[in-house]
């Protein structure tokens, strides 16, 4: 049986079309994903995250666990800091991208849906084997999780969580809403827009849903509930890596672009083998691509280069902002530059494509 999030209602009420997401019910659009998206850009959505795994770190050796884990330095971080960093397994492949962010007395991870089951049973075994002393707390199914996402959305949602407006990028607060709601807000996402991100208890996410939504159903308002579909379109556009696509147990953080979230000044399981791969320069890169037209290149499209298959799509759309294709793939390093001309091999039809610089799609400040 598919699990449910504390906004079903929500999401039914609203005519979400539901489906099966890493064994969670989740909605992948209500109106259109176009429709969605669009809205995400020009004003804001509301999101649904819950089905991300919220796991909670205190006690004695947490910190030296975390650093043994996670590809940045967690005791360099200070209190309301969030960072993005990666679990490795030995050879730096990732096991999962998360977030990490620092409160007075405990650390929160989140963690992608589909990885939670596996990430928790490699805190198990990371800790049996070093013999680390910390408690955690699986949080997942006692809480919700909202993304508010959008140019407009800190100014709406500013009289209700008066806190948002001074946090910056990676920040985050906890705070009482109306002396009732416990919740934990953090100025992150995963659109490529502004906004934030909001944990609260299970049994209050219903009515803060309501309080912050207000009135979706008009044309004009300035939040409309927006689902799994737009956020895949948005976070491509904006270049950032989905797990089981741009990231997995076989790729590592480099060759994916992302060594800026990983620290090698310091020891972490995966880190050898990192060192390695940037000392030798990785074999193959995650490049953007734009195509010629507007057929989609869907994730396994094969990349050639004078007839030769040099690597394969990993995510592909038809840009809603932009009106191009464009699609993220890997590619040998070679072939990897701005300006390059490759080509998506569709059915046979070799359709021309052209590297260009990541994101595809850049907010104005």
């Amino acid at each position: 049986m598919l699990k449910r999030t504390p906004f079903h209602a929500f999401h039914t009420t609203c005519g979400g079309r539901m489906v099966d997401f890493a064994g969670w019910e989740m909605p992948i659009m209500y109106r259109s994903i176009v429709d969605e998206h669009v809205q995400t850009r020009n004003s804001g959505s509301i999101f649904d995250v819950s089905h991300m795994g919220r796991l909670y770190f205190s006690g004695k050796d947490a910190i030296a666990f975390l650093n043994a884990v996670f590809t940045r330095d967690v005791e360099k971080m200070k209190v309301g800091q969030c960072r993005y960093g990666f679990i490795c397994n030995d050879a730096g492949g990732i096991l999962d991208d998360v977030i990490v962010s620092r409160d007075k007395k405990q650390w929160l991870m989140v963690v992608n849906a589909s990885n939670r089951e596996k990430i928790v049973a490699h805190i198990h075994k990371v800790r049996h084997d070093r013999d680390y002393d910390f408690d955690l707390s699986d949080q997942t199914e006692a809480t919700g999780m909202i993304a508010l996402q959008g140019p407009k959305v800190i100014e709406r949602i500013g009289g209700h969580l008066e806190a948002v407006a001074n946090l910056k990028r990676y920040e985050f607060v906890s705070d009482t809403f109306m002396m009732l709601i416990k919740y934990t807000v953090s100025r992150t996402g995963y659109t490529g827009e502004d906004g934030v991100e909001l944990i609260l208890p299970a049994k209050m996410a219903a009515t803060a849903m309501k309080m912050l939504a207000g009135k979706f159903d008009r044309p004009d308002a300035t939040l409309k509930p927006a689902g799994l579909g737009a956020r895949d379109t948005l976070r491509l556009e904006a270049g950032m890596p989905l797990y089981g696509h741009e990231l997995s147990e076989t790729i590592d953080p480099i060759s994916a672009g992302l060594g800026w979230a990983v620290d090698l000044t310091k020891e972490f399981i995966g880190a050898a083998a990192l060192k390695k791969i940037v000392a030798e320069g990785p074999k193959r890169k995650l490049i953007g691509l734009e195509l010629q037209g507007r057929r989609i290149a869907r994730q396994g499209t094969p990349i050639v280069k004078d007839g030769q298959v040099i690597g394969e799509v990993t995510s592909g759309t038809l840009s809603p902002t932009l009106q191009k294709s464009i699609a993220m793939a890997y590619v040998d390093a070679a072939f990897a530059a701005e300006g390059t001309t490759l080509a998506a091999d569709l059915r046979g039809d070799h359709n021309p494509a052209v590297v260009v610089k990541l994101p595809f799609y850049k907010r104005e400040k």
